[in-house]
């Protein structure tokens, strides 16, 4: 694999600064961290696209709080 002097210095300035151990380490922290970010935004994408397929809700906007409400208290967050 090919870097830019620059992203060579930033590799080698992680293992110096004893984050990694080697190149290879490091580029598979960053391989994870892009896979973990990835699954949260298609978690997210997923969530959106439920929630614009649900359609307009037809309670007011108390009900909807009270709901709120009771998922949070049932879940432990309030």
């Amino acid at each position: 694999m090919t870097f830019t002097d620059q992203q060579d210095k930033w590799i080698k300035a992680q293992i110096e600064a004893g984050e990694f151990t080697n190149d290879s380490e490091y580029l598979r922290y960053l391989v994870r961290q892009d896979q973990s970010k990835n699954a949260k935004f298609l978690a997210l994408k997923a969530a959106i696209q439920k929630g614009l397929d649900s359609g307009v809700s037809e309670n007011n906007i108390s009900d909807i709080m009270k709901e709120v409400e009771e998922r949070m208290k049932k879940d432990g967050r309030l």
